[in-house]
C-alpha cells in the first residue's frame, strides 16, 4: 500500500472526505466538487464513534437507551445498572471498507462488566482499530513500513439511583499512532496523540402496561469522549476528540407470550466547534462543547443539520431468535453518511451470537456491505453474596 492509503482511509472512516483534517492542517468548509454549503466537523481520532457491537449496528446504530448488556460500554454505561446477570462479556469484530479492496483494516472491541451489588456495576471495555501496512516514502523507491492503529480503554460505575434511573462514570484513555516513526524533512515531524476522556452516562426505564401487554419504556442520554485537545504535528495544531450528546429512546412490548418487539429512534449531536471559513478556533474544551449548539455560520438551520438519526427495530422470539433492521440519516452536508442495516441473533443458555450488515443508500459507498459479527457471553449468580447498600 502507499502513503496515500493513509490518507484516502482517514478521510472516509466517517464517509467524509473532510476527515482528512485528523492528519492535516484545519480543514476547508468545504469539498471541491461538492455542494457550497457542505461544512462537515473534523475531530481526530473519529474511530471512538465506530459501532462497534453487532446488535446496535443491525438497529441502525441506535444504543442509548436498549436494555442492559455488555456492550452498554460504548452507548450508555448506565444502562449497566439494570444488568441481570452478575458477570458478562461481549466480543466483536468487523473488516473494515472491503467494499474497496481494503483487505488489513479491521475494528476489534471487547467489553464486560461485573456486579459488585444489587445497585452497583463496574465495566471495562477496548477498542482497536487497526488500519493496515502502509509505506511511507518521500522519493517513491525509498521509505519504510508502518502500521498504524488506534485504540481505546474505558473503565466504568453505573449505580442506580432508584428503581427506575440510574448514572454512570466512565473514564478512558485514548492513543491514536498513525505515523510511528516516519519524518519528512518538509514538514514537523509526526507523533502519536494521546488523550484522557470521560463519558457521563443517564437511563431510566419503567415497566408498563401498553393495550394490555407487558411493556418497557427506556429512555437515556450520554455524552461522550470529553477530553483535551490533541495534536499529531505540535501544539498550534490541537483537535477536539468527537465529543457527542447521544439522547435516545426505546419501547419493548410483549406481542405474547413468545413475541416481543423493540422501537428505538437516538439522535446524536457532536459537541465540537463547527469549521468557519478562514477562521482557526482557539477555543478551550468548555468554549467548544457549549459554544457547538450556536456557532454554526448558516445558524440554527445548520445546527439541526448537525443532528443524525439513528433509528431501528428489533423482534425477538421466545428470547433465543431475534431479527434486527434499521436506518442511519447524516445530512449531506455534514457528511451525508446515509445507511440501512440488518441483523440478526441467537442465544442459547450462556452463549449468544450477533450479526450485521449494512446497506448504503447510494452506490460507491465505502461502507457498503460492512459486516460485523458479535459474541456475547451471561453468567448467572457464581455464588457470591449480594446485598443491597440500602436495606
Amino acid at each position: 500500500m502507499r502513503a496515500a492509503k493513509l490518507i484516502f482511509i482517514t478521510a472516509i472512516t466517517f464517509f467524509s472526505s473532510a476527515a482528512i483534517g485528523q492528519i492535516s492542517s484545519p480543514p476547508s468548509t468545504t469539498v471541491s466538487g461538492q455542494d457550497a454549503e457542505r461544512n462537515v466537523i473534523t475531530t481526530a481520532m473519529p474511530f471512538l464513534l465506530i459501532s462497534p457491537d453487532s446488535r446496535s449496528a443491525g438497529m441502525g446504530d441506535v444504543g442509548v437507551a436498549l436494555s442492559a448488556d455488555a456492550n452498554a460500554m460504548q452507548w450508555n454505561a448506565a444502562r449497566l445498572a439494570f444488568v441481570e446477570n452478575e458477570i458478562g462479556a461481549s466480543i466483536s469484530y468487523s473488516p473494515w471498507l472491503r467494499s474497496i479492496n481494503v483487505d488489513d483494516m479491521s475494528i476489534s472491541y471487547l467489553s464486560g462488566y461485573y456486579k459488585i451489588t444489587k445497585e452497583q456495576v463496574v465495566g471495562i471495555s477496548m477498542k482497536y482499530f487497526d488500519l493496515g501496512n502502509i509505506f511511507f516514502t518521500d522519493d517513491g523507491s525509498t521509505g519504510t513500513d508502518f502500521s498504524p492503529k488506534d485504540f481505546s480503554i474505558s473503565a466504568a460505575y453505573s449505580r442506580k439511583l432508584s428503581d427506575n434511573l440510574s448514572a454512570s462514570l466512565t473514564g478512558k484513555f485514548v492513543r491514536s499512532n498513525l505515523f510511528g516513526n516516519y519524518t519528512n524533512n518538509n514538514t514537523s515531524s509526526p507523533s502519536p496523540a494521546t488523550a484522557l476522556g470521560v463519558d457521563l452516562g443517564v437511563f431510566y426505564t419503567k415497566e408498563l402496561l401498553f393495550s394490555g401487554r407487558d411493556s418497557e419504556f427506556s429512555s437515556g442520554l450520554q455524552i461522550a469522549n470529553i477530553s483535551n485537545k490533541v495534536s499529531y504535528s505540535g501544539d498550534d495544531n490541537e483537535q477536539f476528540l468527537p465529543i457527542n450528546m447521544k439522547i435516545g429512546t426505546a419501547f419493548t412490548t410483549s406481542l405474547d407470550a413468545y413475541n416481543k418487539l423493540t422501537i428505538a429512534l437516538d439522535f446524536n449531536k457532536l459537541m465540537v466547534p463547527t469549521p468557519i471559513e478562514g477562521d482557526t478556533t482557539n477555543a478551550t474544551l468548555l468554549e467548544g462543547m457549549f459554544g457547538s449548539f450556536s456557532d454554526a455560520p448558516g445558524g440554527f438551520q445548520e445546527e439541526m443539520r448537525e443532528i443524525s438519526i439513528s433509528s431501528g427495530i428489533e423482534y425477538t422470539y421466545n428470547n433465543v431468535f431475534a431479527v434486527r433492521t434499521g436506518y442511519f440519516y447524516e445530512h449531506f452536508t455534514k457528511g451525508g453518511r446515509q445507511y440501512f442495516t440488518a441483523g440478526v441473533g441467537f442465544r442459547y443458555q450462556v452463549l449468544g451470537l450477533d450479526f450485521s450488515y449494512l446497506i448504503p443508500t447510494t452506490q460507491n459507498n465505502p461502507l457498503a456491505e460492512t459486516l460485523r459479527f458479535t459474541a456475547v457471553f451471561k453468567f448467572e449468580d457464581m455464588g457470591i453474596a449480594k446485598a443491597s447498600v440500602t436495606e
